[in-house]
């Protein structure tokens, strides 16, 4: 007998590539608070005489972002941060091929939900009270496809 479970939000696991394209090193972002993938299509309206008053639509391409919220994790003792953090921080300030991650993201349970991109970042510190986290918001913007992969995981 089967049972239906619902899926949680946090089952996301993000990803950065810290080594090459020919020799990947893909490294867990840690910290994460909040996830949200985005993947919208651009339709464009189809319609003509022929179909009868009836709309038509055609998809003409596809975008993809993500938008996460990451708790800023630091090694107190060596005074660093956790390394995917300063990628990810790093590239925001960079322009040109430095300023591009390869990410990719899966469901951490297994499940075949996983995707592989590109993309760009936008780092933004959510500052606070003497009392808050340090927590900084993240955009990443897809530069290309974002390509189903097999979920390594599984």
């Amino acid at each position: 007998m089967a049972t239906d479970t619902t899926a949680l939000a946090r089952r996301w696991r993000l990803e950065l590539n810290a080594g090459t394209t020919a020799v990947p090193d893909w490294q867990q972002v840690f910290g994460i608070s909040e996830f949200t993938p985005k993947m919208p299509p651009n339709i464009e309206d189809s319609s003509t005489y022929d179909s009868v008053g009836w709309k038509e639509n055609t998809k003409t391409g596809q975008e993809w972002s993500i938008e996460l919220t990451i708790n800023r994790k630091i090694d107190d003792t060596a005074k660093v941060y956790v390394p995917t953090h300063e990628q990810l921080r790093l590239a925001a300030f960079a322009s040109g091929s430095a300023s591009y991650v390869p990410i990719r993201y899966m469901d951490r349970n297994g499940l075949p939900e996983a995707y592989q991109g590109r993309a760009l970042v936008t780092w933004e510190p959510q500052g606070g009270a003497y009392t808050d986290l340090d927590t900084v918001k993240i955009t990443l913007t897809g530069d290309g496809p974002l390509v189903p992969i097999t979920n390594p995981l599984a």
